[in-house]
Formats: structure tokens, sequence, C-alpha cells
């Protein structure tokens, strides 16, 4: 076999360090559970919310920050009868820990070895006349039918294509499948703002894939499973269904539409909650600039909780003075710059907070604690972002026996 342009698994699937369910977190200065039957109850639901449609589940980026394998197994459990990975590389990594149901993947450049991922039954996008051509390439040399889905910009305008080279892929892929080259099983693409409800490019989306769908008929294709919703068309379109639902973020119990609704009004809940100990208490005099900078300066005299995470851990330093946690039932905010280790919280004079007590950083709406959602708000950007970048230096401990 050809490995020149073979590609290792994806780092942080193979560097990401896990606990066993039962695991002591005595002597740990962070951790992160992940709630696995969180995670199939939240797929459970919104498979019901797509009604006949199957479910892929998208598990990209180390299943968001919260490890791939454990979360597609639990994904599997839940319904999904697909998952979604969007770099070749982890798909491949995905086959390699042992998933055997249906993989789609969309993201490779020209040269990748996709000899192997047709080996290893991965479907593969031809979101480009270039991708359909190397995609037949491969699969004439492996002599395997290659399974693949058919990308088309409507709109969002990045990957897929539009225009002519769309309808050159409808005509060449409808003449390599009646070769047996390619099995052309799906049509897809992706909306631009599918978290604004009600934005007529919403609309306007969908009536363009539907034309896309007829043109390719027209071409002489059958796809079986035609798919444009994700998280956010999933919750609040249900004209998006089609033969599938793609959903990312509300796999994980976040919402993609929180002006909406959080976890609890659309019936998730958040399966991921990281936690830290203070590892250091001390008495602090009013006046006293507080980490780099001093761009904070206690006003009283107070206590100071010293936090031991930071940009190295996925801690992001834009939230220096705004990030949330929670010691102890009480609610309180970084206290000036995220450092790459470490942070600092201003307790309060009165705080009886000692050295060791468990730190809330990301947890569980329904509980009051601070949310994924919560940091985001604070440093204006999505709750994507809050739980992907969540870094390798944290252990997962699996709960949920799945």
């Amino acid at each position: 076999m050809d490995t020149t342009h073979s590609q290792p698994p994806h780092p942080t699937t193979a560097a990401l360090s896990t606990l066993p369910a039962d695991a002591s977190t005595e002597g740990l200065s962070a951790w992160a559970d992940i709630d696995l039957e969180a995670i199939r109850d939240n797929v459970a639901a919104l498979g019901r919310r797509a009604g006949d449609a199957e479910v892929m589940a998208v598990v990209k980026g180390d299943a968001y920050g919260h490890g791939l394998l454990p979360v597609a197994r639990a994904a599997l459990a839940g319904g999904a009868s697909y998952l979604a990975i969007a770099q070749l590389g982890e798909a491949l990594a995905a086959r390699a820990g042992g998933l055997t149901a249906p993989v789609l993947t969309w993201l490779f450049p020209p040269g990748a070895d996709l000899a192997t991922a047709i080996r290893s039954d991965i479907t593969l996008t031809a979101a480009a006349p270039w991708a359909l051509a190397e995609i037949a390439a491969a699969a004439r040399e492996v002599g395997t039918t290659a399974t693949i889905h058919i990308k088309a910009d409507t709109g969002l305008g990045r990957g897929g294509s539009w225009g002519e080279d769309l309808s050159g892929m409808f005509r060449d892929a409808a003449r390599l499948e009646a070769d047996g080259v390619i099995d052309v099983e799906g049509i897809f693409s992706h909306f631009a703002r599918a978290d604004e409800p009600g934005d007529p490019s919403i609309r306007a989306q969908q009536e363009v894939f539907e034309a896309a769908l007829a043109e390719a008929e027209r071409a002489g294709l059958r796809p079986r499973l035609r798919h444009l919703a994700n998280s956010a068309a999933t919750l609040t379109n249900p004209s998006a269904t089609y033969d599938m639902i793609r959903p990312g973020v509300s796999v994980y119990g976040l919402s993609p539409v929180p002006d909406v609704g959080g976890p609890t009004h659309f019936g998730l809940r958040e399966a991921m909650r990281v936690t830290a100990r203070l590892i250091n208490v001390k008495d602090c005099p009013p006046g006293q600039g507080i980490s780099y900078g001093h761009r904070y300066t206690t006003t009283e005299q107070t206590r100071l909780g010293l936090v031991p995470l930071g940009y190295a851990d996925g801690i992001p330093r834009h939230a220096s003075s705004v990030g949330p946690a929670q010691v102890g039932g009480r609610r309180y905010t970084v206290a000036g710059r995220v450092c790459m280790d470490q942070f600092v919280l201003d307790l309060g004079a009165d705080s009886p907070a000692a050295v060791g007590d468990p730190v809330t950083l990301i947890g569980q709406e329904a509980k009051g604690e601070p949310t994924a959602q919560d940091w985001a708000a604070a440093i204006d950007t999505i709750n994507y972002e809050i739980v992907t970048r969540l870094g390798s230096r944290v252990p997962r401990r699996y709960l949920g026996g799945l």
C-alpha cells in the first residue's frame, strides 16, 4: 500500500488524557467530567425532532473537545446512524479506534490518501471538481466503489461548489456512478445563518438546495440522503429536515440559538463539566494589583484564590476580568489577566474557601452554575469555541457507562 500521503491520527485524539469513571480526583488540579448518558439522550431527543429522518452526529474536533471515541459510541447508542468528522486524518483515527459506523469526511487537500480512506469505508465528500476526480482515481486504484456525498454551496460562500462547477460534477458523478466507480449516497449543503431564525437567507438557501437536488435528479442521480439541517435548523426549522439531520453542538447539550433558549428550553443537558481546585488561598490588602499588568486592583481587604488553569488549557485570555467561576455555591469573576497556567479569583473577605476546594468553571444551566454559554457571552464568542478549546492537559473522566 502506498503510504506516501497517509495522515497520522488526529493529534488531539492521540494526546487526550482519560480517567476511569470511578477514578478519584484527589490530587488532580483540574479535570473534565463528560456525561455520556447526556450525549446519548441529547441525540435521542434530536432524533425525535427529526421524525423519520436519520441522525448524523457531528463529532469533529475531537467531538467538540469531549473525546472522539467515547462520544461517538454514546451518539450511536442514542440512535445516530452516521458520524460526521471534518478532517480526513481524524476520520481515519476513528476507524483505527474501532468505530465501524458510517463516517462522512469533507476536508482534505489534493494528494490526500483517499485510497486508504476508501479501503477504510469512509464516505468522502466531493466538494469541488478536483475532489471528484481524485476520489474516482482512488476508487479505480483500490478496485472498490467509493461512497460519496456531493456538497453544494447554496449561499454560505465557503466549501462546496455552485454554478457550472456543481452542474458539471452532477454530470460527471452520474457517469462515474453508472460505471460503478462511485456511489452518490448523498447531497448536502450548510446554512450561513440558521442560528438567526427567520432570516430570509435561510429560506433562500433551502430553495437553492432544492433546485440543486432537482438538477442532480435530471442528471440521473438519486441520492438516498439529502441533508442540510445543522443544530440550529434542527431545533428551529423542521422544514429543513429532509432525509437526515446533521446536529453538532446540540449533541453536547449546548444551544446553538441562546437568544431563543438555553439547553433546558430544548430538552437538552450539558455533557461537559470542568472542575479545578484552588491551590492557593491567601489574605490580601486593599489596593493590591492582581496578575500581569495589574489590570485588576483590590478595593478592600479580601482573600485571593488561585486556579491552576490558563490559556494553555483553553481558558481564553480574553476572559481576563470577565470569565465566570463558582466556589462553594458563590459566583465569581476572573480577577485580572488569565495567564498561561493559572488565574486568580477575588473571593471576598468573608469567603470560607480553602486550598483544595473545587472550582466549577463549566457546569449546567439548570443548576445555576457557570456554563460554556456564560463564558462565550463574557468574551463575545460562541459556546462551541469554549468547549472545543479545552486542552489535553485537562484529563477527561467519562461517566455513564456507555
